[in-house]
């Protein structure tokens, strides 16, 4: 039996639906799918439990990380570390897969093996087409070898590198990554192209969303070159190993809730002096218990008086702007803090951030 993986957050249900129906019309019925809700919002995750539950060879699971930033490796870690199939496929929400796809699953599953697939991309125009028959839809491009995706693992290769790098949060390199990897463990890679198995719905993707201001949707600024810089030095340094021994594990619901009902402790300025005593002072020094901390602007930093001696070349006091904390405080976390249970908001207004972490030893 193979495991097919999604890992999802908050898209659409009709992208799923075509995905989920393409695994109906498979000619081989050999497969069963772990679909991983990565944090959706309530109502959303709600519609989505539905439509899966529909399918009998599916099973949904709510994973409660809804106030911290998408993370792909942690969604398939979470189904990984305990996976008791001897093989999985790492999908897509998008793909919607040909009818011989799992049977060609199924040929190529070898233990010393993993093997990837070339993805024929779709329009917008085309993606919005309610068509039934695979080999009706029009493909705009082709993808090639680099990209890595869409993967067939032999899970105990996997298993034996402790899954993919957590440190990958937003977007990019991590698919590539845990590829340099498990070829250190003597896996061979092969890249499928002899037909087009699996068709990408449209949709727009993380570089074209990032906004250089504070913004509702968790990002960080510069992550995709970030993630890459971390592709390379986990390469360079021949590394194998990336993760501790607590890989896969996510906040629990009980958790999420008990951080949830904590109330703001702490409210700090965006004052640089104040940042950056928080960041390397206050946070890596805080343990046993919850730390919640609201960051706001100085009202200050908005007065005549402020501005007056500003303009005068008096001395004021320097600030960061609360895009700038973000940015800083999400690289703190995913760096160092990323193992821990944490909630991190945006307001809606634009004018505050708050931060939830529970720091004890998990056992």
């Amino acid at each position: 039996m193979i495991t097919i993986l999604y890992a999802y957050r908050n898209r659409d249900s009709n992208r799923i639906k075509r995905s989920l129906d393409s695994l109906v019309w498979q000619t081989k019925q050999n497969f069963n799918v772990i679909f991983v809700d990565y944090g959706s919002k309530k109502e959303i995750a709600s519609e989505i439990k539905e439509l899966v539950d529909d399918y009998s060879f599916c099973n949904y699971h709510y994973l409660f990380t809804q106030f911290q930033p998408w993370n792909k490796s942690k969604a398939f870690n979470y189904v990984l570390k305990n996976l008791d199939s001897d093989y999985c496929f790492t999908a897509d929400v998008d793909m919607v897969f040909h009818p011989e796809f799992t049977s060609v699953l199924e040929e190529k599953c070898k233990p010393t093996k993993a093997t990837y697939f070339q993805v024929g991309y779709m329009s917008d125009d085309e993606n919005k087409k309610e068509v039934t028959n695979y080999d009706n839809y029009t493909v705009k491009f082709l993808s090639t070898s680099d990209s890595t995706g869409m993967t067939l693992f032999p899970v105990e290769r996997l298993k034996s590198i402790h899954g993919f790098d957590e440190f990958f949060h937003f977007w990019g390199a991590e698919d590539t990554e845990i590829h340099s990897r498990i070829k250190k463990t003597g896996c061979e890679l092969e890249f499928y192209n002899q037909k087009v198995l699996m068709l990408h719905q449209w949709h727009k993707n993380y570089r074209s969303r990032e906004t250089v201001e504070l913004n509702t949707e968790l990002q960080l600024s510069r992550i995709v070159e970030i993630n890459h810089r971390h592709l390379v030095h986990n390469s360079e340094n021949e590394i194998v190993d990336v993760n501790s021994e607590g890989w896969g594990e996510i906040i629990s619901d009980s958790e999420f809730n008990e951080l949830e009902e904590c109330g703001t402790v702490l409210i700090l300025n965006n004052k640089v002096e104040v940042i950056e005593h928080f960041l390397f002072v206050e946070l890596p020094r805080f343990k046993g218990g919850i730390l919640s901390v609201c960051f706001i602007e100085d009202d200050f930093k908005t007065s005549l008086k402020y501005k007056f001696k500003k303009k005068l070349g008096k001395k004021v006091p320097k600030y960061y702007s609360l895009k700038e904390i973000n940015d800083k405080l999400l690289l703190h976390i995913i760096s160092f803090y990323h193992q821990f249970p944490y909630t991190y908001k945006v307001s809606n207004d634009l004018k505050s951030i708050s931060f939830k972490i529970k720091k004890t030893v998990r056992v």
